[in-house]
């Protein structure tokens, strides 16, 4: 469907929704996202909803200036898959061996590899291991002084929360690997170290929202954020680069002959230096993917619907951007209270997943109808091919 125009007081919020079905709260978010003074734009995907700094959906591009929490805490989320060889017909009857395989090699949760893991060992295709930790000597000495150890060792681990890894088959038979993480705790601490400093700037004092605190072009905490930033953007584009070359270790191990397609990987969760509307722009996606003409990307839904492989179609006046995924119709502690274990059962029949109290709040029903989200974005992507979960591995 086409956007819908709401008024702001620096510039519209360009919708891909229902303002009916936007909750209270993202609605206010998002007046006041609009009614900052380095606003260029603002465009909020069919996915949106209430969210911790800023609205989940939300992409805003701003003239020299970025708001960390705006970003968000785990700089850099997002996901990558990967097509194989393998037919649904390859797949045994039982898939809890091949979930206790993915589990025993990717740590979940709170866990961590013993030992880092070897980036370059590999074969990710990123640039070297030793220079990547080099630049973390250079990043915000409360974190670079103390989280080395702990940041080489949480690479390569997926986390907890809504994160997972998946094996799918699309509608024609095909399996595909799928997994959604981000910069884990470096990512956090960087994220919460910047948030408190912009928040202490003189120029943000008379903000709507404290959270929408900004750093300026020119500035040192501006480039000292920036570094760090995508110094974490990287690190979680490693992470899943990690995730996957373990996953495709343990496919390996159950099929000897499985060969894989060329990986497809998207943050969702990030800021980027564009050019939009002539202009040049910091755009923060906070639940949002890029979808330039011809990007590939991933939509997911929840552990019990389906996902989607697309396409860009380069819209300008979402600045060229898409939805994250489903996006949660409910928050975490109301999906507790309404359901419980057996709804969680039934509403993941047939996945090789958990299913107990601990994901209770992952349910299904927490989240927008995928196929609602993906019919209110068709002028912003195109399906190239549809996914169903067979296996979910989640922290």
């Amino acid at each position: 469907m086409p956007y819908q125009e709401l008024p702001g007081k620096t510039a519209p919020i360009r919708l891909w929704a229902d303002p009916e079905s936007v909750e209270e709260q993202a609605l206010g978010q998002l007046s006041n996202i609009a009614a900052l003074p380095w606003l260029h734009g603002l465009a909020v995907m069919p996915d949106v909803h209430f969210g911790m700094g800023a609205t989940v959906g939300s992409v805003i591009a701003m003239r020299g200036a970025v708001s960390p929490a705006a970003v968000g805490v785990d700089i850099g989320c997002g996901m990558t898959a990967q097509l194989t060889s393998l037919t649904a017909e390859d797949l045994p009857d039982d898939l809890g061996k091949l979930r206790g395989a993915i589990e025993a090699a990717i740590p979940v949760g709170f866990n961590m590899h013993k030992r880092s893991v070897d980036v370059d060992h590999l074969k990710t295709g990123m640039r070297g291991w030793f220079e990547f930790w080099n630049d973390f000597e250079d990043l915000a000495k409360p974190i670079a002084r103390r989280k080395k150890g702990r940041a080489m060792q949480q690479l390569g681990t997926l986390g907890g929360g809504n994160h997972f890894i998946e094996v799918c088959l699309s509608t024609d038979g095909r399996v595909w690997l799928m997994l959604h993480s981000g910069s884990r705790n470096v990512g956090k601490e960087l994220a919460e170290f910047h948030i408190s400093r912009a928040k202490d700037l003189p120029h943000n004092q008379d903000l709507p929202d404290p959270n929408l605190a900004v750093f300026l072009d020119g500035a040192p905490t501006m480039d000292e954020y920036r570094r760090d930033l995508f110094w974490a953007q990287d690190y979680a584009k490693r992470n899943r680069a990690v995730m996957m070359a373990l996953l495709r270790e343990v496919v390996r191990k159950a099929f000897k002959k499985v060969t894989f397609e060329p990986e497809i990987s998207c943050h969702h969760n990030y800021v980027a230096a564009e050019v939009h509307d002539g202009q040049q722009v910091l755009v923060t996606r906070k639940g949002a993917i890029r979808a330039g003409d011809g990007d590939l990307g991933i939509i997911p839904g929840s552990m019990g619907a389906s996902s989607f492989i697309v396409r860009g179609l380069g819209n300008a006046a979402s600045f060229e951007s898409a939805s994250h995924g489903a996006g949660r119709r409910m928050s975490r502690t109301k999906a507790r209270k309404l359901f419980g274990v057996e709804d969680l059962e039934t509403q993941t029949a047939g996945v090789e997943c958990r299913k107990d109290a601990g994901v209770v709040d992952e349910i299904p029903a927490a989240y927008k109808d995928i196929d609602v989200v993906m019919e209110q974005q068709k002028d912003l992507v195109e399906v190239v091919a549809r996914l169903k979960q067979v296996v979910c591995v989640k922290g």
